[in-house]
């Protein structure tokens, strides 16, 4: 049987994870995004945990909101991803500085 415990750690480890890839790497924007997607995971997984643990299925209905909140998240990322790409040819967060209307 697994316990709340190996959930929570495991967890755990994805939000480190998740952290060290948002602070180790700052250039790549998709690399980024997908940091930022693996710790919203990691969140849901606790949720769900909890949930489970707590014979409540409240926390899992929240799961459900979040997911939809992040796929809207990556959908909008990506789209604006696509047109700096058209416009200044790199995805590098470093040349990006000077986004001006």
């Amino acid at each position: 049987m697994i316990s709340i415990t190996d959930y929570l750690v495991l967890g755990a480890i994805l939000f480190c994870i998740s952290v060290a890839g948002i602070f180790l790497n700052r250039k790549n924007v998709i690399i980024l995004l997908m940091s930022i997607e693996v710790m919203l995971l990691a969140v849901n997984m606790n949720f769900v945990a909890f949930s489970h643990y707590l014979g409540d299925i409240s926390g899992q209905v929240f799961v459900f909101f979040i997911l939809t909140v992040a796929a809207a998240e990556s959908a909008i990322g990506l789209a604006i991803l696509v047109v700096l790409f058209r416009n200044r040819r790199t995805i590098n967060v470093e040349e990006l500085d000077t986004l001006k209307g």
